[in-house]
């Protein structure tokens, strides 16, 4: 029996050696682990430190690389000799012309050929979507970049005088919606009289004077009425001097004595106000 003790209690001090040097090991390898531990953390610290330095100079060149390129987009090109416009603007124009008439586009020769054609769509665009049409008291016409639309006076004044009469509510509110569809858009009234004397006792002085005030009523009437802002409209009086016909027969005065209302784009506001159009648009006929 006391031989049997002896083996057990031998057995268990070599047992509880061992443990303890597997304990010291482990503790001696968790030692170093933890070092190296340390190691990579300082490591990932100064590689954090090199990457934020390198994230830097890259949006550094990155920004300097944006600028010039809205340095060049900002450049002007001259168009025809004698309009000026920026990379920006052509860009947007050239967007546009995605959707004029094929057949048309292709007969622009020049740059100012297809900006006219842009601006010109966009100007029958407003013009098909207020619904305005031509008849024998009416005329419209698109010259390049221009909308020039030309009113009777039978339709907007009583005959001699320049209060502009009611069933001139109609084709004026019209016309302010197309003009109001585009904050581009510059607008000069044109007073247009046949050739004959003003009727003594009146209060007007000569043809000067009637075709002017009849500019001036239109204006107002665009403004007060139709909310025309006040900044796009211009008044202008030509007298009898731009006459359409001969002033030698009463329907060439008829004809001669009208309005006309000249829609006039700024080319770069234009086409910094429009949006692209969307691709789906169908193209509009020009006629």
């Amino acid at each position: 029996m006391k031989k049997i003790s002896i083996f057990i209690v031998t057995g268990i001090l070599l047992s509880s050696c061992v443990s303890k040097k597997k304990y010291v090991a482990l503790e001696k390898e968790n030692g170093e682990v933890k070092n190296q531990l340390q190691k990579v953390q300082v490591e990932k610290e100064s590689l954090d430190a090199k990457f934020s330095e390198i994230q830097s100079r890259v949006d550094n060149y990155n920004s300097k690389i944006n600028s010039l390129t809205e340095e060049t987009n900002a450049k002007l090109v001259t168009v025809g000799g004698d309009i000026v416009i920026s990379n920006n603007v052509r860009n947007k124009m050239e967007a546009t012309l995605k959707n004029v008439n094929q057949n048309e586009l292709s007969q622009a020769k020049t740059l100012k050929d297809s900006m006219n054609l842009a601006v010109s769509y966009n100007l029958r665009k407003s013009l098909k979507e207020s619904n305005m049409s031509e008849d024998n008291d009416i005329s419209v016409n698109i010259n390049e970049t221009v909308v020039m639309i030309t009113i009777s006076d039978e339709l907007l004044f009583n005959s001699g005088s320049y209060q502009i009469s009611n069933k001139a509510d109609k084709i004026l509110k019209k016309i302010a919606e197309v003009i109001n569809s585009d904050e581009s858009l510059d607008i000069m009234v044109e007073g247009h009289t046949d050739d004959r004397k003003i009727v003594g006792g009146s209060s007007l002085k000569d043809n000067w004077d009637l075709s002017v005030l009849r500019a001036t009523s239109v204006v107002r009437k665009l403004e007060k009425n139709f909310n025309v802002a006040p900044e796009k409209l211009i008044a202008s009086g030509r007298s009898y001097h731009q006459p359409l016909v001969l002033n030698d027969s009463k329907a060439n005065r008829a004809s001669n004595r009208r309005t006309r209302i000249i829609i006039l784009p700024n080319i770069d506001k234009f086409f910094a106000l429009m949006s692209d159009s969307d691709a789906s648009d169908s193209a509009l006929e020009v006629n």
